[in-house]
């Protein structure tokens, strides 16, 4: 169930957040850090709103409806900042990190703090890391630094270190789809279904519920795989050339993958845990009989590699035709 803050899961973070507001115990940097949409920009947003909420209607709470909290949910307030990597680069740059220290040494114009949203950071070049630094063991008076991250280890060891880490997990999918049916009015049987697929993210989860063109686009995906089961070099390179135009896409389309090599593997292993594609469980059931077990396990670590490369600068049309070359045929 939503917590204080509305946010679905977390509890322990959302009570750590707003007990550290309540108390003005912050800290003068957050690291949150979990994979992808599980909601560690959200939990930033939140502490922004709850930093700087003009009307409180408790220590550590937040009001939702001031200029200040209105402002900082829709991303638009005059004391946020924001660096992420932006369309077209490979990383994200030290200019940005360098204009953000600028910015954040004058006073706020209308918040309490001037809040610094880092998204992303393990996308940060070097210089990029190192200027953001100088800011960390520094800090201006009444900023808030909040960097998003796929793990602390993703990061230098010398900014990790100077953050308070706030490690998101998934949330147990039986607790998600009770969330998703009693805040989110989601019907039963499809909060089921899309706290599965999320893998217990209640970020992803809310994405799939509120837009139909990714349900439909996470069945495309899944249909270009099971058909290219069945071809050879050929398709599969023409495949690559054709996918690979869009890194970001690529990358979506391999965590769909992931998740059906995923069940593939239980379902061959006669594994108790659930799988994550419930509506496709026939077509699993099919598949996994004509696969070995260890073919199963290798094309699973293939594309986890191959994610883990393109997360780096790694040709994505290279990275995607190894994976298909290693990839079984059925």
């Amino acid at each position: 169930m939503a917590n204080k803050w509305g946010f679905l899961g977390q509890d322990w973070a959302v009570n750590l957040l707003s007990g550290q507001v309540a108390n003005d115990r912050l800290s003068h940097a957050y690291l949150f850090t979990g994979p992808e949409a599980i909601g560690k920009r959200t939990l930033a947003i939140l502490l922004a709103k709850a930093v700087n909420c003009q009307n409180p209607p408790a220590e550590g709470e937040f009001c939702d409806e001031c200029r200040a909290c209105r402002g900082f949910a829709q991303m638009g307030h005059p004391d946020l900042h924001i660096v992420q990597l932006q369309e077209g680069d490979r990383d994200i740059k030290a200019g940005a990190v360098r204009e953000l220290s600028r910015m954040l040494s004058l006073s706020p114009y209308e918040a309490n703090y001037q809040i610094a949203f880092l998204l992303n950071f393990e996308r940060a070049s070097v210089q990029a890391a190192n200027a953001l630094l100088k800011t960390l063991e520094e800090p201006p008076q009444k900023v808030l630094l909040l960097v998003t991250a796929e793990s602390a280890e993703s990061l230098p060891a010398t900014i990790a270190s100077r953050c308070e880490i706030i490690r998101l997990r998934p949330m147990p999918t039986n607790r998600l789809a009770d969330g998703l049916a009693d805040d989110f009015e989601v019907a039963t049987e499809r909060a089921q279904l899309l706290s599965a697929l999320s893998g217990g993210r209640p970020g992803y989860a809310l994405r799939l519920n509120e837009d139909a063109e990714l349900l439909a686009q996470r069945e495309e995906w899944l249909g270009q795989l099971t058909s290219l089961l069945g071809q050879g070099r050929v398709e599969r390179f023409a495949y690559a050339a054709s996918m690979s135009r869009d890194r970001e896409v690529l990358k979506e389309a391999l965590q769909v993958w992931l998740s059906f090599w995923r069940d593939l593997l239980l379902r061959k292993g006669e594994a108790a845990a659930a799988i994550s594609n419930l509506d496709h469980e026939d077509e699993l059931s099919l598949i996994a009989k004509k696969l070995s077990l260890e073919a199963a396990r290798e094309a699973l670590a293939s594309i986890e590699d191959s994610l883990h490369s393109l997360r780096g600068n790694t040709n994505a049309r290279l990275a995607l035709e190894t994976l298909l070359l290693k990839i079984p045929r059925v």
